[in-house]
């Protein structure tokens, strides 16, 4: 495997994305699943933030020195609308990140990006950035929202995504090779109307249910 891509292949989490992938999952139950994988991608995600020390007091009186994570360490960035699927379990994991919105749409006969919304806090460039999309396709969206961000300032960036095409992880890796990609699935392919092959089906309509 190349070192920019991580395939998680914890039996758990290919588990739960069989159920995921099933047609006749019902949207409680597909919910249900994003956030249950949403919080193992934030595990693997997570494993190299900065942790300060910190001294405690314990149950008999006595101290010792711990380790929490740095003030403003993470900032974790959903691509909306459907990155918005994969925010509250993360959040779960880890409550005191920052959150950042973007909105990017593709056009569905070009295919191209387009951006209509960003808000971020100010000092991305002190923060581990973490962008939230659940299928990572043609990769159009991923690098305009990389790019955007990477102009307000951010640094660290690392793309997580539920499922991923070879053709999205190509173009992303072209378009920002210092960004680390984490997926539980590589795919096959991408059809010829740039869906991901088997994939997930829309994960944004079946996660909202539109």
């Amino acid at each position: 495997m190349v070192p920019y891509l991580q395939i998680i292949d914890h039996p758990l989490i290919q588990h739960k994305l069989s159920f995921l992938r099933d047609r006749s999952r019902t949207v409680v139950e597909f919910r249900a699943l994003v956030r249950e994988l949403s919080l193992l991608l934030a595990y693997e995600a997570t494993c190299d933030l900065p942790l300060m020390e910190k001294i405690v007091t314990l149950p008999d009186g006595s101290s010792c020195v711990t380790h929490k994570l740095e003030n403003d360490a993470l900032c974790l960035i959903p691509i909306l609308r459907a990155g918005s699927a994969l925010l509250e379990g993360m959040l779960d994991f880890v409550p005191t990140a920052s959150v950042g919105h973007i909105v990017v749409q593709r056009h569905h006969e070009t295919l191209a990006a387009e951006e209509f919304y960003f808000k971020a806090p100010s000092d991305l460039g002190k923060r581990l950035c973490i962008v939230l999309d659940p299928m990572l396709a043609t990769g159009h969206s991923a690098v305009a929202a990389i790019r955007r961000l990477k102009q307000a300032g951010a640094g660290a960036i690392i793309f997580t995504c539920l499922v991923a095409a070879p053709e999205g992880v190509k173009h992303l890796h072209e378009m920002h090779p210092d960004v680390k990609i984490i997926s539980c699935a590589l795919d096959e392919k991408l059809d010829a109307d740039g869906y991901i092959v088997p994939g997930l089906g829309d994960a944004g309509d079946r996660f909202y249910g539109t």
